[in-house]
């Protein structure tokens, strides 16, 4: 049954929409609550009903919900049109460009901006917008035009984009052999004790939560990542951290600091929008609530970016001032730490 069910996708004209390969560590898991972890907004029920279909395929062979999930499984998700951000639409969107020249464009990206189209956000991404600012930009190895890096949604800041098939080869050598300059800011719940150090372990895909990123610090699970810190201010129950990345991960800066117990401040995916560190006051509550309203995201922010530019040879780096929403949060608890120590 399994194999005419494989040569009837085969003859179908489908298109992949998601794949994800289950870890070297993956537990026996049902499909179907499998992709539920992976894809953001699905429903068991649609998941089960793709499967009815025969358009969930596990090895190239298509499989029941019920199939459990293995090691080193990959599991497909394909349908009879294409994914939506294959169709790509131009669109007019206000793009804070910082610098442009015939090879790159320097984009101080505002929260909340998706960096490119995916699961449930079709338009407005920052992709949308570039396609319509110049047309036939480069595609990378994910089909995603002019991009060599990313940042999250709810991440402010900085980012390169490559205008042509040089500029996209030779940024993203600089990005794979860890020579471009990243700074970001955080505002990270606890007081954070040395002023500067280093977070190394391995970043991978939680056991736990497939929407979040855990450190793996022993054996081969995971990516190699690399952050470095400097404190830059301690208000008392938070700390500003100036984070230099020496890789670049998914989540790392967000995963690392909660790995070491300072999870970065209103990160939802994280915990961080619960009040981790402080007092049981009441007054103290409303004030941390009202710091996630001025605040509606993770506390971060790429600050700085620097690269080597790749026709004139130049070493280029860009700052960003702090948005204005987790500034007005940083001065709330900058007032916060002066009238608590006047207190003491």
């Amino acid at each position: 049954m399994q194999e005419e069910n494989y040569e009837l996708q085969e003859s179908a004209d489908l298109h992949e929409h998601y794949r994800f390969t289950a870890t070297d560590g993956q537990e026996p898991l049902r499909v179907d609550k499998f992709l539920m972890n992976f894809i953001e907004n699905a429903t068991r029920n649609k998941i089960q009903q793709a499967a009815k279909a025969g358009n969930i395929l596990v090895n190239d062979v298509s499989v029941k919900s019920n199939y459990k999930v293995k090691p080193k499984d990959v599991v497909r998700v394909v349908l009879a049109y294409p994914p939506h951000e294959n169709l790509l639409v131009a669109e007019d969107l206000p793009l804070n460009i910082v610098h442009e020249d015939d090879a790159v464009i320097v984009v101080n990206k505002e929260p909340g901006m998706v960096v490119h189209p995916g699961h449930g956000n079709y338009s407005g991404t920052l992709v949308n917008g570039l396609i319509h600012h110049i047309e036939n930009l480069p595609k990378n190895s994910n089909e995603r035009p002019g991009l060599v890096h990313r940042i999250d949604k709810d991440t402010s800041g900085l980012l390169v984009v490559a205008k042509t098939e040089y500029a996209m080869a030779h940024l993203s050598k600089q990005f794979f052999d860890k020579t471009t300059e990243r700074l970001y800011y955080a505002l990270v719940w606890g007081v954070v004790e040395n002023d500067e150090g280093t977070i190394e372990g391995n970043i991978g895909r939680s056991h736990k939560d497939r929407m979040q990123m855990a450190v793996y610090p022993e054996g081969d699970f995971g990516k190699p990542a690399v952050t470095h810190y400097k404190v830059v201010e301690r208000f008392t129950y938070v700390t500003l951290v100036e984070c230099r990345l020496e890789t670049g991960r998914t989540h790392q800066i967000r995963a690392h600091f909660k790995y070491i117990g300072h999870t970065l401040f209103n990160d939802e995916r994280y915990g961080g929008d619960q009040i981790l560190k402080g007092t049981t006051f009441t007054k103290y509550k409303q004030f941390v609530e009202n710091c996630f309203k001025v605040l509606p995201r993770q506390a971060l922010h790429a600050k700085t970016l620097g690269f080597v530019h790749p026709t004139t040879g130049e070493f280029l780096q860009f700052n960003s001032e702090v948005p204005q929403d987790m500034q007005a949060c940083i001065e709330k608890w900058r007032r916060y730490a002066v009238n608590s120590t006047e207190i003491d």
